[in-house]
């Protein structure tokens, strides 16, 4: 934040010279992200992985695979309309609360009670109706929730933000995997837990980070094919736009076709049978000490020297890289040393690219609508990697998602090339 107490408002900048310091309410901000990210990312790391696949087993273990792949699939596309739409509708809102927290907390207080529903779901039909609705939901509030980088921080300071950010959105998703585990015993009870702690965190960051009544301000015209066109990046208008959602989305597919899949993985490619569900928490675990370094090292330094693009492309050559080790080596080591290398190059990843995508948006009044568009290149791939995942399986076999895998990431690193507004 500049020096002033106050941040600037949205589409502005300090003036070249003006020192840019996280301090006062820029301060405040920046610490509530924590928990934020963290009650969407518990969610996205527990169920997919671990409570969806162990749910889908349970009723029927015989087609698991096939059955965690219809799942994922209808999921994922309820996931991609509703953060869209979310964003539109949230970049119009004029109310006493601003135009972010009712989403984020009307989304939360539906999500959670979808959840507890699928707790209780005991039959595919419903677990994936239900499925469907947490991920309307809570795509409902992380839509408006990743506006609030653009919409009230600096660019010169991105970088520190999105480090923050992609840290806990990793610890997040990596925490959500323990956690499920740990309580995979009763799956009602583990969705319950979530359930509670997403709309805790989600109420408190709304409350305490809401700009303030904004009904006094001019709503932007709307227009159907306007909105409708969002859903196609296009890349002769907003070719850097286009780059950067071509990269999160072939990265994060990489990395979640195999993520997406540890637990089956573990099971029956590494051979660990009934021990697995104990043991995918060190799997996890394992990635946290290189996301940290990762994360503390890469944002900081991308904010200082003032480039982007090399940090995304080295992180997402570094996933590649540890794809290919339990496909070479398909032991337990070989899954630790997998996380290892997956954390510091996944952690990197996060910690520039949301940066990164907030100097590309095509529209500056429109933050939430642009930003709930390129999410899908993030939120996407978490909840269709298991469907991926499942055609490949059934197809070639459990090894044949590691090949799949790696030309993704590394098409992934190709893609952020091209850009040209970011260094």
């Amino acid at each position: 934040m500049s020096t002033t107490a106050n941040p600037p408002a949205a589409g502005t900048e300090p003036a070249a010279s003006e020192p840019v310091r996280i301090q006062g309410p820029l301060r405040r901000l920046l610490l509530w992200f924590v928990p934020g990210t963290l009650g969407i990312f518990l969610l996205w790391g527990a169920i997919p992985t671990v409570l969806l696949p162990l749910q889908v087993e349970l009723i029927d273990a015989e087609n698991k695979v096939a059955n965690l792949a219809v799942v994922t699939t209808i999921g994922a596309l309820a996931a991609m309309i509703a953060q869209p739409i979310a964003g539109t509708v949230s970049d119009r809102a004029r109310t006493r609360f601003g135009s972010r927290a009712p989403f984020i907390v009307g989304g939360a207080l539906v999500g959670g009670v979808a959840l507890i529903a699928l707790g209780l779901s005991s039959s595919i039909l419903l677990v994936a109706l239900c499925w469907t609705l947490v991920q309307i939901s809570f795509n409902v509030v992380q839509g408006p929730f990743s506006a609030m980088l653009p919409d009230r921080v600096p660019e010169a300071v991105r970088g520190t933000f999105a480090a923050v950010i992609g840290a806990m959105t990793m610890v997040g998703s990596l925490g959500g995997v323990i956690l499920a585990s740990v309580l995979a015993g009763s799956i009602p009870g583990a969705y319950l837990v979530l359930a509670g702690t997403a709309v805790t965190l989600l109420t408190l960051f709304a409350v305490f980070t809401r700009s303030g009544d904004n009904r006094g301000e001019p709503r932007p015209p709307f227009r159907l094919r306007d909105f409708a066109l969002t859903f196609w990046v296009d890349p002769i208008a907003h070719p850097d736009f286009f780059w950067a959602f071509t990269g999160r989305l072939l990265l994060y597919t990489g990395y979640f076709l195999v993520v997406a899949y540890q637990l089956y993985l573990l099971q029956d490619y590494i051979g660990l049978g009934d021990e697995a569900v104990a043991l995918l928490p060190f799997v996890s675990a394992a990635a946290l000490p290189t996301l940290i370094v990762a994360v503390a090292v890469s944002g900081p330094w991308s904010d200082r020297v003032g480039r982007r693009k090399p940090f995304v492309v080295a992180a997402s050559l570094i996933v590649a890289l540890a794809q290919v080790v339990p496909w070479v080596w398909p032991t337990f080591a070989g899954m630790i040393v997998f996380a290892l290398l997956a954390g510091l190059g996944f952690g990197a990843f996060q910690a520039v690219d949301t940066a990164l995508v907030s100097q590309v948006l095509p529209d500056s009044h429109a933050h939430a609508k642009d930003l709930g568009v390129v999410n899908i290149a993030a939120t996407l791939p978490q909840t269709l990697a298991p469907a991926l995942a499942g055609a490949v399986v059934l197809a070639f076999g459990f090894a044949g998602l590691f090949p799949a895998a790696i030309a993704l990431s590394v098409l992934g690193a190709l893609a952020v090339l091209p850009i040209r507004s970011v260094r």
